[in-house]
């Protein structure tokens, strides 16, 4: 299962969390069940990039996670 590390600002969705363990085999699989999990979440999900294991993605929604990948939601940058 996957760790998901949420910023700061999420944590407010979450009960307080800022870390989740999500059984997942892709980004996409991951976004859907935190969005399930924590309904307040599904629109705040949509403006994060994700890091996974250390490599930074802004469309990872088919990038595989391993039962032990690290996945930190990042918001994204506007360049400008």
């Amino acid at each position: 299962m996957a760790t998901v590390y949420l910023p700061r600002g999420l944590s407010a969705y979450t009960g307080g969390l800022d870390e989740v363990v999500i059984e997942a085999g892709r980004v996409h699989e991951l976004m859907l069940a935190l969005a399930a999990r924590f309904p307040g979440l599904a629109e705040r999900l949509d403006g994060m990039a994700v890091a996974i294991d250390g490599q930074i993605y802004n469309d990872a929604d088919y990038q595989p996670l391993r039962p032990d990948s690290e996945v930190h939601l990042v918001p994204r940058i506007a360049g400008g």
